[in-house]
């Protein structure tokens, strides 16, 4: 971490009136065994060993220290890229990994620098965010998560001499990749032997040094900070001003954040009492030979390992998982569907109600039920003193749902209960449709035309595929005509859902 050359005012800094409501996780975050993280740990202090006691650019056991973590992606089934960059007339490589599926259109991306000084191996300085992070990637794996947003993990070269790795990243995407990223966590010194807590000052609560981050970027700093409160952990802000790998992601417009545990500043006597240790420095060994597998502070380095867990599990959203509902209505309960602005009827206008039945000729063209409990969307719900009382007449009348926002994978379909009942004096230009609305977009899934015969009214069950939609916000539009007020046409829709698969 380059806070040598940025010193950082640790002091003093308080996350203020940043939670209103707790931040909660749509699923439960797995435990991030400590033991697996020092297991990384160990063997990134062996790679230093074996080649010249550091893991910086440049030297071997910086690209060995790459290898080591891509192997065990590959294996674990992510999608890698050794990305390499020049800098000091020697070869730097990021590493690189996405995760199949979630939107890529709405990526959250997961990083910190894996080389070190020249001076020693960099086990706090950062194997600890390396090893982290890269728990937290195979735990994605091994837990099989779907979520909703793609996420891709990084481990970048050549921090320590100015961010090279990060910034050759980032200067190498169209303003199309960048956009698409709409989140970056950074995590640099998350293990310190005498460690605080402290997040990257996102919303600019503390009202020093560097203003707020992006659009975004506050709500990082919330996340971070429920799961902290979560575990009885108090924060402290430290000044959001890109002196490590997020600098590049934040200049970008990127919305950003992360955790530090302190480096080369002495903790104060009231930082002790908020954390414990001793007011000597944060990390004793920063930048120095004596940064080994001994300058970790076991119990931060669980801590803050978790903290990542739940703060890539919370912001990337849980995914649905397959089988379940995404959405539903029985109707049973008012929601707000809305009619539609273009609507020509002038009487049997769609409703949620409990119908009563009519019948006209012998014909049921009103159910007396809903195809589930008592409430549907109806035309019409009272009897009246005969069938064509308060049929459909005049034109069209529309209701449309709610917001729907949809998963981003998988197989979604759409299932409901409808029916379209009319007599003989009906036309081809009586309908009941069902459609899907997304932005200016508007899809037929369901079109029953009417006919010049009798038709009496019996529930039936249809489905259809929003696959096509998968990570959209999307709203139904139920939509019924009589093309003429001479005709009798009575339309209902019940039961909707919609599952994933």
């Amino acid at each position: 971490m380059l806070l040598d050359m940025f010193p950082i005012p640790l002091a003093g800094l308080l996350i203020t009136g940043l939670l209103t409501a707790p931040v909660q996780a749509t699923a439960a975050a797995p435990d991030i065994s400590l033991t697996n993280v020092k297991g990384h740990l160990t063997q990134l202090q062996n790679i230093a060993t074996a080649n010249g006691g550091n893991r910086a650019h440049g030297r071997p056991g910086y690209l060995a220290s790459v290898t080591y973590a891509k192997n065990l992606l590959d294996a674990a089934g992510f999608t890698t890229t050794q990305q390499s960059f020049t800098y000091g007339g020697a070869t730097g490589y990021n590493l690189i990994a996405d995760w199949p599926g979630g939107n890529t259109g709405d990526t959250l991306m997961i990083g910190g620098h894996l080389d070190s000084v020249t001076a020693g191996p960099g086990i706090n300085d950062n194997g600890s965010g390396s090893a982290a992070i890269l728990e937290v990637a195979l735990q994605v794996a091994r837990t099989g998560f779907q979520p909703d947003r793609h996420l891709r993990f990084a481990w970048w070269g050549a921090e320590e001499l100015g961010l090279r790795g990060s910034n050759a990243y980032v200067n190498s995407l169209t303003a199309a990749q960048r956009s698409a990223i709409t989140g970056y966590l950074n995590f640099d010194m998350v293990g310190s032997p005498n460690p605080g807590y402290f997040l990257y000052d996102g919303d600019n609560s503390d009202g020093t040094g560097a203003g707020p981050g992006p659009a975004g970027s506050a709500r990082i700093e919330q996340t971070l900070a429920a799961y902290f409160t979560s575990i009885g952990v108090p924060t402290r802000g430290t000044d959001f001003d890109g002196r490590s790998d997020y600098g590049p992601f934040i200049a970008a417009g990127i919305p950003a954040g992360g955790i530090f545990t302190g480096a080369e500043q002495s903790k104060t006597s009231a930082q002790v009492a908020l954390w414990g240790g001793t007011t000597g420095r944060f990390d004793p060994c920063y930048h120095a030979a004596c940064d080994t597998i001994s300058n970790i502070n076991d119990t931060a380095l669980d801590r803050n390992s978790d903290a990542i867990a739940y703060t890539v599990w919370t912001l990337a959203g849980a995914g649905t998982p397959p089988g379940t509902t995404v959405w539903s209505d029985d109707l049973e309960t008012a929601t707000t569907w809305t009619r539609g602005t273009a609507d020509t009827a002038t009487s049997g206008l769609l409703e949620r109600g409990n119908p009563a039945a009519t019948t006209s000729s012998g014909v049921a063209t009103q159910l007396n039920a809903a195809a589930g409990g008592s409430y549907a969307l109806i035309t019409g719900a009272t009897a009246g003193a005969s069938a064509g009382a308060n049929d459909l007449d005049g034109g069209v009348t529309s209701l449309l749902s709610p917001t729907i926002t949809l998963p981003a994978s998988g197989t979604l379909t759409l299932s409901l209960s409808w029916y379209l009942a009319h007599l003989n004096n009906a036309t081809t230009a009586d309908y009941l449709r069902v459609r899907v609305v997304s932005g200016a977009t508007t899809t037929t899934v369901l079109n029953q035309a009417g006919a010049a015969s009798n038709r009496a009214a019996a529930w039936t069950t249809a489905s259809a595929n929003l696959s096509g939609y998968a990570g959209q916000t999307i709203r139904l539009q139920i939509e019924a005509a009589d093309a003429g007020t001479a005709s009798l046409v009575e339309a209902a829709v019940d039961s909707l859902a919609i599952t994933r698969s």
